[in-house]
């Protein structure tokens, strides 16, 4: 599954205008989060889900009036737990959303997503404000500026500096909000840290977990010392393949972060522990290493002696993945996937 960035991106890459539908508010039982968004095109069919069901059906309707004069609407959808039964659906809750229209022959705004998705591939925290007004209803790449914690992109605006000022403070608190600077109506939308899974290791088992992991909206990178086994033919899905010169003495992994998820698959134990040495650290969320429990006691034993601590070692899934008495490289890889999935949904600071 694409980003939704590098969807929209594909989009004005091809000269293709197109309505992009964003959850505002969320209130209740909603199946999707404030700041999700869905790609409209101009025959109606969709990229990403904004839930599903009436409200999304509904939003694509709308989308016909915003193709047709450029203007923004903020929808109310109010679904109660009474209407959601009468309408067949199980969630209820209300959300709040804004239909806006991306002009691809509007050169700021296509510079402007080309700035977030470079950001993004970065690594780079990020928040975007777009400028809601009240008078033409129109929302221009002049009307959009993206800040991080030292940097500004945009048209130059005296309002927005201070808006700015004021993210800054918290910077890593941002939420998805609106507010007013005089009569003007801004989106704050944060974007922070892409979830991403580095496979060490590019083995049959590998193959198949980027497959998955892909598919699960996670940027995928996989890592190994073998040409013939990291390569574009072996992991067409992968975000990034990348041929390294030795699993004992990894470089930039520096860039690992509290959203990014490890999973050791190397084709020893060795080359296993030199990875989870270094790894460890790390503020890696997940650290997921294949093995027997007899291999993980003999890695773990070597790591001890080298002056890491049981607590260390208490961060590490092994044997990686969920219970499922896989045995296929396929069953393994839905096993880790599985595991991957269930510390992402739990609280950060649970993670173990």
């Amino acid at each position: 599954m694409k980003d939704i960035y590098e969807l929209i991106n594909e989009q004005l890459d091809k000269k293709e205008s197109f309505v992009l539908a964003t959850i505002l508010k969320k209130l209740g039982s909603a199946p999707r989060e404030e700041g999700t968004k869905m790609l409209i095109r101009k025959d109606f069919s969709i990229e990403g889900t904004i839930g599903g069901g009436i409200s999304e059906a509904m939003t694509i309707k709308l989308s016909a009036e915003v193709f047709e004069d450029g203007l923004y609407i903020i929808e109310n959808f109010l679904m109660s737990n009474k209407d959601s039964a009468c309408l067949g659906m199980v969630c209820g809750g209300d959300i709040s959303v804004l239909l806006e229209y991306v002009d691809c022959n509007d050169s700021q705004m296509v510079e402007i997503y080309r700035k977030a998705i470079e950001l993004k591939h970065c690594g780079t925290d990020f928040v975007m404000i777009t400028k809601l007004s009240e008078d033409r209803r129109k929302i221009r790449g002049s009307d959009k500026w993206i800040c991080t914690e030292t940097g500004f992109y945009g048209m130059e605006n005296e309002e927005i500096w201070e808006t700015i000022k004021n993210i800054r403070v918290n910077f890593k608190e941002t939420k998805i909000r609106e507010i007013f600077i005089g009569k003007e109506r801004y989106i704050i939308e944060p974007f922070f840290n892409v979830e991403s899974v580095y496979i060490f290791g590019a083995g049959h088992v590998a193959q198949k977990i980027a497959d998955i992991t892909k598919m699960l909206g996670f940027y995928t990178v996989v890592m190994d010392d073998r040409e013939e086994f990291a390569n574009r033919e072996r992991f067409e899905t992968a975000d990034e393949v990348r041929v390294i010169q030795s699993f004992n003495n990894l470089e930039n992994y520096d860039i690992i972060n509290g959203s990014s998820y490890i999973v050791i698959v190397t084709r020893g134990h060795v080359y296993d522990k030199d990875v989870l040495a270094q790894m460890l650290r790390t503020d890696a969320r997940y650290i997921g290493m294949i093995g027997s429990r007899s291999k993980r006691e003999h890695v773990y034993n070597n790591l001890l002696s080298e002056g890491f601590t049981s607590e260390d070692l208490e961060r590490v899934h092994c044997p990686i993945g969920l219970n499922i008495h896989a045995q296929t490289p396929e069953e393994i890889a839905v096993s880790i996937a599985a595991e991957l999935i269930k510390v992402r949904r739990e609280p950060k600071d649970k993670t173990h």
